[in-house]
């Protein structure tokens, strides 16, 4: 497992979010046209609590790439049949040669999510957690890279983001009895990812865990990471810069109310309440 973490991050304002997100999302389409040259194929796996950004860092991470060479995968509720026979439920939704796909929940569903809310039976957990690792090694022999990302929250953020989104006109339908109970598991939930960690993070394919306790630095950390993987023609990817924690001009909004002249301390302080973008 790695605590993937770049210290400058911490004291990046908004304005200086989106000039290192458009450097980093360049770089990213270059590194697609590489593996669409090479015939790569490469399996990027979103995991973590829900409201930890899953999907909106994939988002933000999908936005520019070639689409015919870029997939999504975000699957429902498995039937009897693909809960089952877990595996194949995933096999067909793999990478073929230069291709990207990315997991918004993956196999590891079964680790985390089915497990901590009974949805699978213990044999069924046991089962998977003898069996990923060869089965995922199995896909690197035959040629499939893939990155493994843990988005981790605090129990706080959790539960303001969840607060947020039921007071929200636009996003409530997000929300999910699901989710509700998730709050009440989380010492659960906890347990099984601790497991999850030391039974399937292995040097081929390490859990690679980011802070997302605010989703836009976990952004610019899973680019950086995922960037530095690959050594691909034209790379330029320059060390972040120091910002200054003694400026006053960060800014952010809550409930659409602006905030402006904020100091570094002032804006970590509410950045947690801030309005999603």
């Amino acid at each position: 497992m790695i605590e993937f973490d770049i210290p400058n991050y911490r004291r990046i304002d908004s304005k200086l979010y989106e000039k290192e997100k458009r450097k980093l999302l360049i770089e990213l389409v270059k590194l697609q046209n590489w593996i669409i040259q090479e015939k790569k194929k490469i399996a990027v796996v979103f995991e973590g609590r829900d409201t930890a950004g899953k999907t909106g860092s994939i988002s933000i991470l999908s936005r520019y790439l070639i689409p015919k060479h870029c997939r999504l995968v975000k699957l429902g509720i498995p039937t009897e049949r693909e809960s089952k026979q877990w595996f194949k439920r995933y096999e067909k939704q793999m990478p073929t040669t230069g291709e990207i796909v990315f997991f918004d929940r993956s196999w590891y569903t079964r680790a985390l999510v089915e497990s901590t809310m009974g949805y699978c039976s213990k044999r069924q957990y046991t089962s998977f957690m003898n069996k990923v690792v060869p089965w995922e090694k199995q896909k690197k022999d035959e040629g499939t890279e893939i990155l493994k990302f843990y988005l981790s929250i605090e129990k706080g953020t959790q539960k303001v983001r969840i607060d947020k989104r039921q007071n929200s006109p636009l996003v409530y339908w997000k929300i999910s009895e699901n989710d509700l109970k998730g709050l009440d598991k989380w010492d659960v939930f906890t347990l099984y990812k601790e497991q999850m960690f030391k039974k399937t993070s292995y040097e081929e394919s390490p859990w690679i865990v980011l802070n997302a306790n605010d989703k836009k630095i976990a952004v610019l950390h899973a680019l950086r990471y995922i960037l530095g993987h690959f050594d691909y023609p034209k790379k330029d990817l320059p060390k972040p810069k120091i910002w200054t924690e003694g400026i006053n001009d960060y800014s952010l909004k809550i409930n659409k109310v602006p905030f402006t002249n904020l100091s570094y301390q002032q804006y970590k302080t509410l950045k947690i309440f801030a309005d999603d973008d």
